[in-house]
């Protein structure tokens, strides 16, 4: 093969607040008022609220689990400068929060009971109970020299290790291995420490031709016995930590068998053999396969079992793959520049074989390609630099004949040492899972692969778990773990949908929504906005001006039906423009809408986009709410050709909200009837975190907090985005203080920008927070409440001295594998149209934790696929919520949201924040999108250097948002 030389934190301490003595603490159970369907309930007389000190539970669990009594905590009460972070304002010696140190004194919110409200029903969960096995369980680790990087070849290492000495030295045990430094038995090995020679044959090196074999040093040594007793405690609900150490060695035990069948992706098995791959276009197939996890439940142990999907790059030979990826002949055709950039970033890191030697197939990952044609190409074969051409090399070494020579060469290798392969002569190697981002096309036939329907779905994990076959795995049987291939039954209720209160002028001034949906149809916004001075933008060719007018008039009907004040004439005539020239196109309408109306601002602008726009919508949104401070509507081609009075009624509500209006209420809040809501002042906060593609390696992530600014409604959010250090999943900018030159030290942050405007908007302090966090994983509960949750207390306290509002602090999950299916698929009565459980489905038991207050909520009606339920997991509750409580809270909150006439798969609050989360992103600079230059910054103007991952980098800010878009619902 010719080669070529190449050139070569701080610490934090959590502030918990003292007993304060507030008329705020958990109310009485409130009667449910019997709904008919004939009209709202009756109002209910406000019960008095008992004087129980609003975070009792949680002080009695910081003093069992070892902290002090809450009158003995330190706590931050000290007034700070409240002046507010100005656009362009100098901040120097900013005072960073550090990572707390320490969660030893913070335990969760226990469970105070399981809910009533509702009819209840019996579903089954994709939960499938594992008996507690009775055999110690004892780690040991494990030292491989030399080192080995490949979780497979660690894997075969101690699988020849196994063979060879399970009868002698290993006492006829059969360890699970977690393929890296742990290995587990069920009984203690017959040493404590022993050294092993284990030789390994290279299956890289070829099919049936001669192999290079390898000797490996393994140390096997003893760490510790992990403790069954305490996870029997656990699960029983006697004791409230997990034992990690020992979920760990059971779910790597009932992982290792599927490790070794199928390909291992994260905590997911896939193989082509599951079901045949479909091609989903440019060189990618699906794969199915099935996710596996082992988890404590109130039932006990409990294997969750659901199916999956994934993408993977085809096994072709990698001409065939290139001409798939390019859409077009390359086998005759000249490679332009762009061709090769993308057939670069596409095989980088992907591993390929070679076809060119027979029965050698020796494996390389590619590392780049060649800017010249293979015929081109030339190196050195000797000391005295004697060079011979790449095609004269493969024919006088291998006897292989080049015959694309028009194409380049891959790079295989380090950077100083790189291998040429042409692509003639290589294949991509099965079983490589494509981690960047799929094309639209390619979604879509995704998402055909992995649309099922519930009855399907529950068909395939139950042939999933009988074609796993647990009861004959070997590792399974050598640890004692037996597991039921039933699929759980779980009792549940069906929460009732709210009442929903629309404008006194319509003929519907109350509406029961049926099976979660509803329409505007007789109905009226019941703050509908006044929309006087518009214009229009149409940046598609396809769309005459002819009908660009008629359906902005038919748009500006629908917003005027549905209870808006909107100006059927624009301001100025509808403008053309083409979608390179945005930025010159939006400034020209601005001003010359401007200087028609003598100064008065453009309330809102219609932008009609080609369906595909690239760059478009995002360089549009941000010039809009960063620079001219200008509310948008966008409209696709398509919509605008074709339209539909549904269409019009979805961005009427769009419009409405953006504009500062309410599109309805919850007839109980208007009415003051929200228990631990409705009687004093409550913020309601959603928070999101999201992060950059895989492989963008240096993109800032960008978090989102939004707050609702009405009350008692709790139906307009205020919002504010920052950007933040790559992958960093702690909020930075909830918080802060900062040294200004000119007034000393000042403080900001977003939860405290966010309290200020809702007293400004309500003319009241907010005496109760609920925080709804979006995006979190399980593995960073802990760390995310220490940090957020002091975050909220300083914000607090930087505001007025003894402000400390008691906090309900809640965990929303999507991205788990729970799903729940009707009790009898036959029975219309317990499922949608689509053959999904009701909305307002909830379980809080049997499949939940132990001990711990959390819930799954399906509070959606599905459209296709399975649905998958929301988990919600409260992990600090100063507010004393019942069960029943913050289960029709958020089932109720999952009809507010804006955007449509459908109740919500989210709590509104988390699902505004991911909205605006994602909106942000177009905000960062083009340079910054394309590089991945690390950004932050916050939308309440300017940010500063922030420390992320425990190392400090400056995060550039992002452009602050107008003042006039900030008080509004933007992201919608």
């Amino acid at each position: 093969m010719p080669v070529r030389q190449m050139r070569e934190s701080s610490e934090q301490h959590l502030v918990i607040k003292p007993h304060l003595q507030n008329p705020m603490n958990g109310a009485k159970k409130v009667p449910r008022a019997v709904q008919n369907g004939k009209g709202p309930p009756p109002p209910l007389p406000q019960e008095p609220h008992n004087q129980t000190s609003p975070h009792a539970r949680n002080k009695g669990r910081r003093r069992s689990r070892g902290g002090r009594k809450c009158d003995q905590v330190d706590v931050l009460m000290r007034p700070i400068v409240t002046s507010g972070v100005e656009n362009g304002s100098t901040m120097c010696g900013e005072i960073e929060m550090g990572y707390p140190t320490s969660s030893k004194s913070l335990s969760f919110a226990p469970r105070p009971g399981f809910g009533q409200v509702g009819t209840k029903c019996i579903v089954k969960a994709n939960h499938f109970f594992a008996e507690l096995p009775d055999k110690d369980l004892n780690q040991y680790d494990v030292s491989i020299t030399p080192e080995v990087s490949s979780k497979a070849v660690n894997r075969s290492i101690i699988a020849e290790l196994v063979r060879l000495y399970k009868e002698s030295d290993l006492g006829m045990r059969l360890p699970a291995y977690d393929g890296r430094k742990s290995l587990y038995t069920a009984g203690p090995l017959p040493f404590s420490w022993r050294e092993f020679k284990i030789k390994v044959v290279d299956d890289e090196d070829g099919v049936n031709g001669p192999k290079r074999e390898r000797e490996y040093r393994v140390v096997i040594k003893f760490v510790a016995r992990a403790n069954l007793h305490h996870l029997g405690q656990f699960l029983a609900g006697k004791r409230a930590d997990a034992p990690q150490e020992a979920l760990q060695i059971l779910d790597i035990v009932l992982r290792e068998l599927s490790s070794k069948r199928f390909c291992p992706i994260g905590r997911s098995f896939f193989s082509p053999d599951i079901r045949t791959p479909q091609r989903l276009g440019e060189g990618l197939e699906s794969w199915c396969g099935f996710y596996q996890s082992i988890r404590p439940t109130q039932m006990g142990l409990s294997l969750n079992i659901d199916m999956a999907s994934a993408a993977f790059i085809e096994p072709l030979p990698v001409v065939e793959y290139v001409g798939q990826l390019l859409g077009k002949d390359i086998l005759s055709r000249q490679l332009s520049d762009a061709d090769r950039i993308k057939i670069k970033k596409a095989l980088r890191g992907v591993k390929v074989e070679v076809t060119h030697r027979g029965s050698v197939r020796r494996k390389y990952r590619v590392s780049g390609l060649t800017s010249q044609p293979t015929r081109e190409l030339v190196f050195p074969v000797d000391e005295n630099s004697t060079m011979k051409s790449v095609v004269e090399y493969f024919q006088e070494m291998y006897g292989f004949t080049i015959k694309y020579t028009h194409l380049p060469c891959l790079q295989v290798g380090n950077q100083k040492k790189a291998n040429y392969l042409p692509m003639e002569a290589c294949k991509i190697v099965e079983g490589q899972r494509y981690t960047k981002r799929l094309n639209e096309k390619q979604i879509t036939a995704l998402l055909k692969v992995t649309c099922q329907r519930p009855r399907d779905r529950e068909s395939d994990i139950l042939r999933t778990i009988q074609h796993n076959a647990y009861d004959q795995d070997p590792y399974a049987k050598e640890f004692g773990i037996k597991i039921s291939e039933k699929l759980a039954s779980v009792e549940a209720r069906i929460l009732p949908a709210p009442w929903l209160k629309y404008h006194e002028s319509g003929k519907e001034k109350n509406c029961l929504p049926q099976v979660g949906q509803w329409n505007m149809m007789n109905k009226k916004m019941i703050n509908g906005m006044t929309v006087s001075r518009w214009a229009c933008i149409n940046f598609s060719r396809s769309v005459q001006d002819t009908v660009a007018l008629s359906f902005c008039t038919e748009l500006a009907q629908m917003c005027q039906v549905s209870g808006m004040e909107f100006n059927p004439e624009p301001v100025i005539p509808i403008y053309n423009a083409k979608p390179e020239h945005v930025e010159k196109a939006l400034k020209h309408v601005y001003h010359v809408s401007s200087n028609k109306t003598k100064g008065k601002e453009l309330e809102l602008l219609l932008a009609i986009l080609p369906d595909n726009n690239g760059s478009l919508y995002g360089d549009l949104k941000r010039i809009c709410e960063t620079d001219l401070g200008l509310i948008s509507q966008c409209c696709l081609t398509k919509h605008v050709f074709k339209i539909t009075k549904q269409y019009l009624a979805n961005v009427s509500l769009k419009i409405n909200v953006k504009m500062g209006g309410r599109n309805t209420v919850l007839v109980d809040a208007v009415s003051c009837r929200i228990p631990l809501v409705s009687d004093i002042p409550t913020i309601i906060f959603g928070a999101d975190v999201t992060h950059p593609e895989n492989g963008e390696d240096s993109s800032p992530s960008i978090a989102a907090v939004v707050a609702s600014q009405d009350w008692p409604e709790v139906t307009k959010y205020a919002g504010l985005v920052c950007a933040q250090a790559h992958r960093q999943e702690l909020i930075q900018d909830l918080y802060k203080m900062w040294h200004d030159p000119v007034r000393g030290l000042v403080s900001g942050g977003m939860i405290r920008d966010l309290l200020i405007s809702f007293r400004k908007a309500t003319g009241q302090k907010p005496l109760r927070i609920i925080f709804y966090r979006d995006g979190v994983s399980e593995g960073q509960f802990y760390q995310v409440l220490l940090y957020e949750l002091d975050a909220i207390r300083k914000a607090c306290a930087s505001l007025e001295p003894n402000y400390q509002p008691p906090v309900t602090f809640i965990v929303v999950q999507k991205r788990h594998h729970t799903r729940l299916f009707a009790n009898n698929h036959r029975d219309r009565n317990s499922t949608d149209k689509s053959g999904n459980i009701l909305p307002g489905t909830v379980v809080d038991s049997k499949i939940c934790h132990p001990t711990e207050f959390d819930f799954y909520l399906c509070s959606h009606a599905g459209i296709q696929g399975t649905s998958r339920p929301a988990h919600y997991h409260v992990l600090w509750d100063e507010n004393n919520f019942t069960a029943d409580g913050i289960q029709s809270l958020t089932n109720n909150l999952c009809y507010t949201y804006a955007r449509c006439t459908r109740s919500v798969s989210v709590v509104p609050p988390a699902y505004y924040a991911h909205l605006a989360a994602f909106r942000a992103r177009f905000y960062m600079e083009p340079d910054m999108q394309e590089n991945g230059s690390s950004g932050g910054g916050g939308g309440g103007g300017g940010s500063k250097a922030t420390r992320g991952g425990g190392e400090c980098g400056v995060v550039k800010p992002l452009p602050a948002l107008k003042e006039n878009v900030k008080r509004v619902m933007f992201y919608c």
